[in-house]
């Protein structure tokens, strides 16, 4: 059977979820048409840019760079705060709808995934047809665009969803990568971050052909053991089967970071917004985790994670905070971070809890009673209206 893998990745998620949901409340204006950002609060260091619309582009604003800088590049910028609550609704009606065509589906992040198409080739057909049909069904079901890159492994997959955007498809085969691939600037190249980029520009790799073709020895001194595995991706080779982290037996979410992440307070603070997420969807569905993975992909896209299983099964947030915090801690070594998720399995009912005999179970009830209190006072007034002071002072 052929390996044909789908990379669909939804043309700035932030802003054009922030655009669907501001227009179905009435506003009178497409933020997609004009020149606007998805920010945080401007009058922090948290403001920097998560999502710019295309005229925004133009004007060389760019993601990751701070609400002052864009600013100064056009002043009447038009910034939009992130509700994170409606994008993990919206990523979840672009899953639901995918999944309907197919159950091999890796989840990347909130606003990317790769689909397995060689699995179903036979149900729908050439895959070029398939993938421009599926992406105007997307327009037209949900309201946003995606770009589709198709080819024979996942890391050309993503490549080619990189070309031209937005609302397009793209291949990238094997027999294409010479002419498609090659040409490209050396920072293109997928897996490849900023600093490595300059480093081999200074030895004179300045294409991804040039890399594909160098002989290790020279580039060596920059990535050391990772040396072969660099020249492999320029080559366009990668044997990586999906991972498929999102099948309804676990819970997870991840998170994007805008830029190569290295403060582990930072990814703390990253957690407890995971924790809280998924301890809600446990909360709902009446279950308990038994086991606590975390999930880290570095500045070379490089997925790796660490997992504990648990003396008696929880969905108490801070229970589940306290635990990934100490488990980040055991294996992340310090690299940049592009995203960071957090993966619950091995679920179960209440039934089944067995109680430990150090555990006051009488204050783990009340802790699960009040953060089902205040799930419910989030849903009425808005996500993260009101947490736990406990969780708060933990964060320290």
């Amino acid at each position: 059977m052929e390996k044909i893998i789908f990379h669909i990745d939804v043309n700035n998620a932030f802003l054009s979820w922030t655009a669907i949901d501001l227009l179905n409340k009435g506003y009178k204006e497409d933020i997609r048409n004009i020149v606007s950002v998805i920010g945080g609060d401007e009058k922090t260091r948290n403001g920097i840019v998560l999502s710019k619309s295309t005229p925004a582009k133009k004007y060389g604003i760019k993601t990751a760079e701070t609400l002052y800088s864009a600013r100064k590049k056009y002043k009447d910028v038009k910034v939009f705060p992130a509700d994170h609550k409606y994008y993990s609704i919206m990523s979840k009606k672009l899953f639901k709808l995918l999944s309907n065509y197919s159950p091999d589906i890796e989840v990347a992040s909130i606003d990317e995934c790769y689909l397995d198409y060689g699995k179903i080739k036979n149900l729908y057909g050439d895959e070029l047809k398939f993938a421009y049909m599926l992406k105007d069904k997307i327009r037209s079901d949900l309201g946003f665009t995606v770009n589709i890159g198709i080819a024979n492994n996942k890391l050309c997959a993503k490549m080619a969803s990189d070309f031209e955007k937005p609302d397009k498809v793209h291949t990238l085969y094997t027999s294409e990568i010479k002419d498609k691939m090659w040409p490209l600037p050396i920072e293109d190249l997928f897996g490849i971050g900023r600093s490595s980029a300059q480093r081999l520009k200074e030895i004179g790799i300045n294409t991804i052909g040039e890399l594909a073709n160098i002989n290790i020895n020279k580039i060596e001194k920059i990535f050391k053991n990772q040396s072969k595995h660099v020249i492999e991706i320029a080559n366009g080779i990668d044997d990586s089967e999906l991972e498929l982290f999102w099948e309804a037996k676990g819970i997870s979410n991840e998170i994007t970071l805008p830029k190569d992440e290295r403060n582990i307070e930072v990814l703390n603070e990253k957690l407890l917004m995971l924790s809280e997420m998924v301890s809600k969807r446990l909360r709902k569905e009446g279950k308990y985790a038994n086991t606590i993975c975390v999930i880290l992909k570095d500045n070379n896209f490089i997925r790796k994670s660490h997992q504990r299983s648990l003396k008696n099964p929880t969905n108490i947030t801070n229970e589940i905070y306290i635990t990934s915090k100490e488990i980040l801690r055991e294996f992340y070594k310090g690299e940049g971070i592009r995203l960071i998720g957090l993966r619950l399995d091995n679920l179960s009912i209440k039934e089944n809890y067995q109680i430990n005999l150090f555990e006051n179970i009488e204050e783990k009830n009340k802790d699960e009673k009040i953060d089902r209190i205040i799930d419910e006072i989030n849903d009425k007034l808005g996500n993260n209206t009101i947490t736990k002071a406990s969780l708060k002072n933990s964060k320290k």
